[in-house]
């Protein structure tokens, strides 16, 4: 059993993570509430738990550099899908069950909240990325989101992020001097599935786990380099071919053209649900991101929650990407609901059936570099 970090852990991590000035105090710890739509779960409550922990053991430091308040907020029922208008002030010590249990006439704008507080912290059941990426820039705050954060992965906050940001780096280094990457993907050993995406007209990005300036929002646990493949908004996209994804104990397979899905392939349950997913939703077929995580080569391992597991290695998503710089946003989808960003990770613990063999960046100056080869990295950190 993992015991929680102590108030002094907490402070020390949050002022590595955010370098804040002396004057810089207040932080805010976000937690999504369950409702009579989205009822609580084990995970979901015992992380409330943990948040509100977090800000007792902070204020209980003295002299601390942070001054941390807990709000709440009602779940917005999905992955990055835009947060509601007003959040409540809670007591840690005396956290409702859920959302409903509390008085909206009590509730305080969250861009007044966001406006007051230079660092905010969100260890949420729906990731919050997204939308608090867009405010970050438009109100002037930095922050770490933390979707379902577990104690499971305390050890991913303890390793050398000074080391990790390098990596990291030279990871979106390499993505913003390319014009696509190619890859190549083996299905069971046999079947091959190759894959262009096109990266002319973007800026890559790093999450090293240091976020020292206003504007800027990332995962914590960290450890990615990561761009939005160009999406067509001016004149069409190179991005075409077919990407495999094993859900489950079932591969399916996208054709794709345009940066986007297409239809897909495949006889099973999964398939069936995934086609009918696409045809509801078309802005979910837009390839979202190409991400690329390093904590693979220090010892982490995959425990089921996307915010850790991403970091292992290569992902690609599908969905949302303007919170990335991208031009696919909640407006795109039918309903506030069915926004969604959602990741697939190609490591071998998570994808056992589905390799990738290879991987290219093709550059700028019209080299190529052969970033990876049979699912690990083949440059030389």
């Amino acid at each position: 059993m993992h015991r929680n970090l102590e108030g002094v852990e907490l402070q020390s991590l949050f002022t590595r993570v955010f370098s804040p000035e002396p004057k810089e105090r207040n932080l805010a710890v976000l937690i999504d509430l369950p409702d009579f739509e989205v009822p609580d779960e084990e995970t979901w409550h015992k992380r409330r738990q943990i948040a509100a922990q977090w800000v007792v053991a902070m204020n209980a430091v003295p002299n601390g550099q942070f001054k941390a308040k807990l709000y709440g907020y009602r779940n917005p029922r999905r992955n990055n899908a835009d947060l509601p208008d007003t959040a409540w002030l809670l007591d840690p010590n005396n956290l409702p069950s859920d959302a409903d249990k509390l008085d909206p006439n009590e509730a305080v704008e969250f861009d007044e909240i966001l406006s007051n507080t230079p660092f905010v912290v969100a260890p949420t059941e729906f990731s919050a990325t997204a939308p608090l990426k867009l405010a970050a820039r438009r109100l002037n705050f930095r922050g770490v989101t933390m979707p379902g954060f577990s104690l499971d992965m305390l050890q991913a906050l303890k390793l050398d992020y000074t080391e990790i940001n390098r990596r990291v780096r030279l990871l979106c280094d390499l993505l913003d001097d390319a014009t696509q990457a190619e890859l190549d993907f083996l299905v069971d050993g046999t079947e091959s599935y190759k894959l262009v995406l096109d990266l002319r007209h973007r800026k890559a990005h790093a999450s090293g786990g240091l976020f020292p300036e206003n504007g800027q929002v990332g995962n914590l646990p960290s450890g990615e380099a990561y761009i939005v493949p160009y999406e067509g908004e001016a004149g069409p996209s190179k991005s075409e071919g077919f990407l495999p994804v094993q859900l489950g104990d079932e591969v399916v397979v996208y054709p794709i053209s345009n940066n986007r899905a297409t239809s897909v392939q495949g006889d099973g349950p999964v398939a069936d649900h995934e086609r009918r997913l696409l045809e509801a939703e078309p802005a979910y077929g837009n390839l979202a991101e190409l991400g690329l995580g390093v904590l693979s080569d220090f010892g982490i391992k995959p425990i089921g929650e996307v915010l850790l597991d991403e970091k292992l290695g290569l992902h690609i998503a599908f969905g949302r990407s303007d919170h990335f710089g991208g031009q696919v946003g909640a407006k795109d989808f039918s309903k506030p609901e069915a926004v969604v960003h959602i990741d697939r990770v190609y490591v071998e613990e998570m994808q056992p059936r589905v390799i990738v063999r290879q991987m290219d960046l093709a550059m700028n100056d019209g080299n190529k570099i052969k970033l990876i080869s049979d699912g690990v990295y083949a440059i030389d950190f």
